[in-house]
């Protein structure tokens, strides 16, 4: 995140680069989780996210040939790894705070859709493609990327995996809170240190669609929001 002196922002540019971040990934945030009501957040945040990629698009230190870098050197033991660690967590927190809802998309009676396929099956399908890409382009090329020049020399990707948790504060769940933060560090560490979109994006699916298997999915619906007020 080093800067030339001729590359260097101008005061006005890095003034508007700190007010824009504010807004963005703090101030719709905290919108939409105190005053949407929890049946309009999916729209929101698909709205949000499509702005996201429009100001990606915008940026002039982003090169969407970036995002294919790193795709033969993929971890697949890291991905793996994550799998069952987040795995093994989910159940120890689920086994905890709600057994009942353990392996509910994947019980003797799964919930189908209309046409008899396991709901867990459209969730490995699409959520790479709906939710774990979408928010990694958000996440990590736009947050790394166009606010290079005001991120922290040290911290950076603490104050992603930050910035990444207070999305989700909508769900208003400590537990919630908890695996995005970890979750965050993790995807940021696999982009930004490890130059690894692909990656990034790849780990982000399976700990998503192993949350929702395992029955995380109930802290993630926006069904069972109850705001603290």
């Amino acid at each position: 995140m080093d800067l030339t002196t001729e590359n260097r922002p101008s005061a006005w540019l890095l003034s508007w680069k700190r007010f824009e971040f504010a807004l963005f990934f703090v101030g719709i945030p905290l919108v939409i989780a105190v005053f949407f009501p929890p049946s309009m957040m999916f729209t929101a945040l698909f709205a949000v996210t499509a702005l996201g990629l429009v100001l990606l698009a915008f940026t002039r230190e982003f090169r969407w040939r970036s995002l294919f870098e790193g795709m033969t050197r993929i971890n697949l033991s890291l991905v793996v790894a994550v799998g069952v660690v987040t795995g093994v967590a989910s159940y120890w927190i689920l086994h905890a705070t709600a057994p009942e809802r353990l392996f509910q998309l994947l019980g003797p009676d799964p919930p189908r859709l209309a046409n008899g396929w396991p709901i867990i099956w459209m969730i490995a399908l699409f959520y790479p493609l709906v939710s774990a890409l979408p928010q990694e382009l958000v996440f990590r090329p736009l947050f790394f990327r166009r606010y290079a020049a005001i991120l922290p020399a040290r911290g950076a990707l603490l104050l992603n995996a930050g910035i990444f948790s207070f999305a989700h504060l909508m769900y208003w769940s400590w537990v919630v809170a908890a695996m995005t933060f970890f979750g965050g560090l993790l995807f940021a560490w696999s982009y930004e240190v490890r130059k690894n979109f692909p990656e990034a994006v790849l780990l982000h699916s399976v700990a998503g669609v192993v949350l929702f298997a395992v029955g995380m999915g109930a802290y993630f619906y926006s069904g069972n929001v109850v705001r603290p007020f």
